[in-house]
């Protein structure tokens, strides 16, 4: 079984570097995919097919179709990436990965980290009371507010795709030529 796990870890790895090294964003989405299910394998690996069923049904599936519509519909081209400023934009992804750092530290060092990897809960609780049960529990009564907060990031994200896809006409037929 270990070993399964590190072959599916370094499929999820190496996919993972394949969303930041290809350039292409149709081949980045499918790495995405790659990445998501080897994730997938992972949990079935530890026993929760729940959270596995999941990730295939609701990542790879619903938000990958999603990212794949928002593509095709901004038709990104070689020439929109040579207008960005560059400095600006690293200046920027800078900033943010600093912020998901200082959130990590915040979580890890954190007392429900130090829960262990099953939040507290003993492996006899767990296949007593079921997987999904607690998932559920936890996932509407402790977390409902991030729960919340992601469904309505996702919903901000469709309607800026919808706004950034809308094509506006081209510059001859504004002016009346």
């Amino acid at each position: 079984m270990l070993i399964f796990f590190y072959i599916f870890g370094l499929l999820a790895v190496l996919s993972a570097l394949g969303l930041i090294v290809l350039r292409s964003p149709v081949y980045c989405a499918m790495a995405l995919v790659g990445t998501f299910v080897s994730l997938a394998a992972i949990f079935v690996l530890l026993n929760n097919e729940f959270v596995a069923a999941m990730q295939i049904l609701i990542y790879a599936g619903a938000i990958m179709v999603l990212f794949l519509f928002v593509i095709m519909l901004l038709n990104l081209r070689a020439e929109t990436h040579k207008s960005m400023h560059w400095g600006l934009a690293k200046a920027l992804g800078v900033a943010f990965a600093l912020g998901i750092l200082a959130q990590l530290v915040g979580v890890l060092s954190s007392p429900a980290a130090r829960l262990g990897p099953m939040g507290g809960y003993s492996a006899q609780r767990i296949a007593d009371e079921g997987a999904l049960h607690i998932v559920g529990r936890l996932l509407l009564t402790d977390y409902v507010l991030p729960f919340e907060i992601i469904s309505v990031l996702l919903m901000i994200a469709v309607m800026g795709a919808v706004v950034l896809a809308k094509r506006r006409p081209p510059r001859h037929i504004e002016e009346g030529s």
